[in-house]
């Protein structure tokens, strides 16, 4: 094996950061304004034994650069600085730092605090030099028009450890998750977009770890462009591309829930990883305290990126754009998003970042979905984001939880909710399709947990059960768990479909957090981010009831499908996109009269009917929503002939076609769909 002071070396391209390869050379390149020195150490593969380091000796600006002829393209390597703060220099000299460039490492991150502490190499994974070739096999995105999205959220080795029919070896993994088993059961569903949850590398927090729990989510990453080596087999890049291939072979979209807002390194006193050694002052905001520094904590996590600075605006473009071109993703839903569009503290909605993802070739064709707040000042920014983006519509949940819960004095909001939030987001400024709809995520209760517990259930977090959502919005109808209670059972089942009908037949784009389609539960924890056990796997083995559930939820996803005036309803009064026609609505009293301004007034009324004409297509739909506790009969408009389509508190259904329809008895807390001729 050559010595390293063997290798020809040349001054290389500061342009391109980590590491490219052209013919024999490798050219590293890396952003290190807080150095005044930069090496790169190199491992092999098997052992990680150390090999040795070279000093990448020239600088341009703040850029450290080098090219090395002909190195082992299965060596792996790190990097280490020498700091121009003295102070900084003691602390963070020593430590090995892993390429925020990297684009795969060997191994899952997981915290050592000998190994940290004793600054052993063995503590961090290794970056690899390069990645191997990638057959798409003609593969091309979906492409899926926003109308017509409907996002599933999972978590990789959520959904596939529990899965008989994937193999053994695969569960939990990408290629689990890419088996043709999945694909056949999410297309039945009739989804079009998987969101996965973080793949980004990351490490649990060493808090976590000490008390035995996992970050199970990933939302603590430290690596923008490597997916986690924990889901894959033996070579996590391909392992990922395969599943993007896989699925879109099948006209599947994926989504990457995706964390640029802080990362593992936390807060001053947490560890030195990555960025820390090589950019701190430029890639962490900072307080504005006169005589003090200190991390700003706008995200709960101990640090926060600034994307307001050159090289946060650009290490994010650069990932986003690597995950669109090389990995081949559809699109992204951003955590905390509120945070890349800060100035300093405060939020801008025309914020650096936000403006050059808009102008970029390749990101403004992608899907951006953003979780619109975070925990700084003014951090909750709901409507405020730019035009092209979709939103998390909180507004939407907890409307719809309340009213079918029962509180009062909630139809007009939902009425809003219904037609997609224009509240929020506002006629002639924003897409009618704007708001992402969504009655449970994954952080919270799901579905079923929202129909059983009027509490959260969280103790299994070793936090005295003061984590996680106070305000659910949920009701266990008589008794707090599971019970044998066929009544109440029954009322679970209604209400359960009772919201997915309310979220599927609204204005927006419709989000299902994976499992709610057939009930899963997590025990009543509505913050199980820590549980890498059955408590977050999804359970595959389905009752007779969970069944029917499911093919509930498939049917009113078929119904969406099937009339594109669901998908989106282009009214005179909405000029944001123009159109060749447009839908008439009128909102209706049980009487068939129109609502008047005191029917929007009364508080006591718990009930609501919205028609629909479509013009085009010379039909009509109604929809009539009753979350009281008795029932109500809606006079129908006069037509010789109606199709009941959907009756929420019927299960299983078949539509029915009624002979000159007069009147409907819409029953307590139930919705029903019409389908009228015009």
């Amino acid at each position: 094996m050559a010595k390293l002071d063997q290798f020809q070396t040349r001054v290389g391209n500061p342009l391109e950061y980590g590491v490219t390869r052209q013919e024999d050379w490798f050219n590293f390149a890396v952003y290190a304004p807080d150095a005044k020195r930069v090496f790169v150490h190199f491992f092999l593969p098997d052992t990680e034994e150390h090999l040795g380091q070279i000093e990448l000796v020239h600088r341009t600006g703040k850029v450290f650069h080098l090219q090395i002829k002909e190195l082992p393209d299965h060596w792996l390597y790190l990097y280490q600085s020498n700091q121009k703060d003295p102070e900084k220099a003691k602390l963070i000299d020593k430590k090995y730092l892993i390429d925020p460039y990297s684009k795969a490492i060997n191994r899952p991150l997981v915290w050592n605090n000998s190994l940290y502490q004793s600054n052993s190499p063995l503590f961090l994974p290794k970056a690899e030099l390069v990645t191997a070739p990638f057959d798409w096999q003609g593969a091309n995105k979906p492409l899926i028009p926003q109308s017509q999205t409907i996002l599933y959220e999972t978590h990789v080795k959520g959904f596939t450890q529990l899965c008989t029919q994937i193999p053994s070896n695969l569960r939990g993994t990408y290629l689990g998750l890419a088996e043709p088993s999945v694909i056949e059961y999410l297309k039945k569903l009739g989804i079009t977009s998987v969101q996965l949850m973080p793949i980004f590398a990351f490490m649990t927090e060493p808090r976590l770890q000490d008390l035995g729990l996992s970050n199970f989510w990933g939302y603590n990453p430290a690596n923008f462009f490597a997916p986690d080596p924990r889901y894959a087999k033996l070579d996590a890049v391909s392992e990922f591309k395969t599943l993007v291939r896989e699925f879109h072979k099948e006209g599947l979209e994926v989504i990457l829930d995706v964390v640029y807002n802080h990362t593992a390194e936390s807060g001053k006193d947490g560890a030195t990883l990555s960025f820390r050694g090589l950019a701190e002052y430029d890639f962490y905001l900072q307080t504005d305290e006169d005589y003090c520094y200190d991390y700003a904590n706008f995200t709960g996590c101990g640090n926060t990126v600034n994307a307001d600075s050159d090289f946060g605006l650009k290490i994010i473009l650069d990932s986003l754009r690597y995950w669109l071109t090389e990995m081949q993703v559809d699109g992204f839903r951003f955590d905390l998003a509120a945070t890349l569009g800060r100035n300093g503290e405060r939020f801008n909605r025309k914020a650096a970042l936000f403006r050059a993802m808009a102008q970029d070739p390749v990101i403004s064709k992608a899907k951006l979905i953003a979780e619109p707040w975070d925990i700084g000042p003014e951090g909750y920014q709901l409507g405020n984001f730019p035009a092209n983006w979709l939103e998390c519509n909180d507004k939407f949940r907890d409307g719809v939880r309340k009213f079918w819960r029962g509180d009062k004095g909630l139809v007009a909001e939902v009425a809003s909710r219904v037609l997609g939030s224009r509240d929020v987001f506002r006629k002639g400024k924003r897409s009618q399709t704007s708001s992402v709809n969504y009655v449970a995520y994954h952080d919270g209760f799901t579905l079923q947990d929202l129909v059983t517990y009027e509490n959260r259930h969280n103790l299994a977090n070793l936090e005295q059960n003061r984590d996680g959502h106070g305000a659910n919005f949920s009701s266990n109808y008589g008794v707090e768990g599971e019970t044998t209670n066929l009544e109440i059972i029954e009322t679970r089942e209604k209400q359960k479909r009772n919201f997915i009908a309310t979220l599927l037949l609204s204005q927006g784009v419709p989000h299902l957090l994976a499992g709610d389609e057939f009930s899963r539960t997590q025990g009543g924890n509505n913050n199980a981010y820590c549980q890498d056990n059955e408590i977050s796997w999804v359970d595959w083995r389905l009752d007779n009831r969970q069944k029917a559930f499911l093919d509930f939820v498939s049917s009113c996803i078929n119904l969406r499908k099937r009339f594109p005036v669901l998908q989106q309803c282009f009214l005179e009064d909405d000029n944001y996109e123009r159109s060749s026609f447009h839908h008439q609505i009128s909102w209706i009293r049980p009487d068939g009269e129109t609502k008047k301004i005191e029917d929007w007034h009364n508080h006591d009324n718990q009930c609501l009917g919205l028609l629909i004409s479509d013009a085009d297509e010379e039909y009509q739909l109604l929809m009539i929503f009753n979350s009281a506790e008795e029932e109500v009969v809606y006079r129908l408009p006069k037509v010789k002939s109606a199709t009941l389509l959907l009756e929420s508190s019927e299960w299983p259904f078949v539509e029915k076609e009624v002979n000159n329809p007069i009147k409907h008895v819409q029953s307590a807390r139930s919705l029903s769909l019409w389908h009228l001729p015009l």
